[in-house]
């Protein structure tokens, strides 16, 4: 699969994703050989770019979870690109409340674990497509914690709003971390454009600001005793943080999914375990023909996944067919997993071909 930019794009070249409309609806789907009126037609979508198989390449397998989420996804972009301009603009939203409905709906009682697979995003569409991934985790950990509909609602309209600032900028922001004046500068547009809205609960614009102190503090200094128990404003903090660290850019490689967790694990300080465990709990991250890089440098598969502890599977190596309990302490003292393998389009590598043959056997 080949990341083609918009303008590179010629006809017979078959898509590697589908294209949906503003309502969900399916445009191309993938294999589809693009015309040059296709062509026409998807520059007006303001892409970056497609992804393109090659010519003898077969449609890469898609659970109906997947296609739903990539779907669910690109409906909400351009709902939540229309509310935050029109209240950016300081005038009334057409649908948030709705949408914020549609995101607890999909996410925030889920009975098990989704594929959140992140999509590309540019300086033109990066706030846009933050703020919609940190409204969906936040649906997500909160599920997992038990939250009722009305916090979980209050998170996710938080979710939202909370990066609306951004939008003043000359340039919208694509980094993973901006720099301490401009997370001021964003601090400071956002609580004036909410405050000029004037039709928001005012625990929106709490927790919010409560939010916003996390985020901007320096990395060394101590969190307040009343932050670090606002659990609402730390959910907030960890699914900003994980999507910040895994999103795909035009200019650099995310972080993986098993790094990025590592990362938020390490940080008891900064990151609420417990938070962060309910996020592991609504992902998946390490499961059953999941491709992984180990430590040992080889290569392997999951063969079985551990709830208990994600970085514990059960892996195959694929040079010597050496199966790893990485649970066993004395296996885990000389091999563990590094980093799960990616395919080009940022989604977790699978081998479910190899897991059924060794599944047989």
């Amino acid at each position: 699969m080949l990341f083609v930019k918009v303008d590179e794009l010629k006809p017979g070249m078959r898509l590697g994703k589908p294209i949906y409309n503003k309502n969900g609806v399916l445009l191309y789907d993938r294999d589809t050989k693009l015309t040059m009126q296709a062509i026409y037609g998807i520059k007006n979508f303001r892409l970056l770019g497609l992804y393109i198989l090659e010519p003898a390449e077969p449609v890469p397998p898609m659970s109906e979870d997947d296609i739903n989420f990539e779907r669910f996804q690109t409906m909400a972009v351009f709902s939540i690109r229309e509310d935050l301009d029109l209240i950016d603009s300081g005038k009334k939203d057409k649908g948030l409340d709705w949408l914020c409905s549609l995101i607890i709906k999909n996410y925030g009682d889920l009975n098990h674990k989704i594929n959140f697979v992140q999509s590309l995003r540019s300086s033109e569409d990066y706030i846009y497509k933050h703020v919609l991934n940190v409204a969906i985790l936040s649906a997500i950990i909160a599920g997992q914690m038990g939250f009722p509909v009305g916090r979980i609602n209050l998170l996710v309209k938080s979710a939202i709003l909370h990066d609306i600032g951004a939008l003043k900028l000359q340039q919208l922001p694509d980094a993973e971390d901006l720099d301490d004046g401009t997370k001021e500068v964003v601090k400071k547009n956002t609580q004036e454009t909410l405050d000029q809205y004037g039709d928001l609960d005012e625990e929106v614009l709490r927790l919010i600001t409560q939010m916003q102190e996390l985020y901007t503090r320096e990395s060394d200094a101590e969190i307040p005793a009343g932050l670090k128990e606002s659990v609402n404003a730390n959910i907030l903090y960890v699914a900003d943080a994980y999507d910040r660290m895994t999103a795909m850019k035009s200019f650099e490689e995310p972080t993986s999914e098993v790094k990025a967790v590592r990362e938020l694990l390490a940080d008891e300080e900064r990151y609420n375990k417990k938070i962060v465990n309910a996020l592991i709990h609504g992902i998946s991250i390490l499961y059953p023909g999941v491709c992984v890089e180990l430590s040992n440098g080889e290569k392997g598969l999951v063969i079985t996944g551990n709830e208990e502890n994600i970085f514990e599977p059960t892996v195959l190596d694929f040079r010597n067919n050496n199966l790893y309990d990485l649970s066993d302490p004395s296996v885990k003292q000389t091999v563990e997993i590094a980093d799960v393998m990616k395919t080009m389009d940022n989604r977790i590598k699978l081998d479910k071909s190899l897991l059924e043959e060794y599944q047989a056997n």
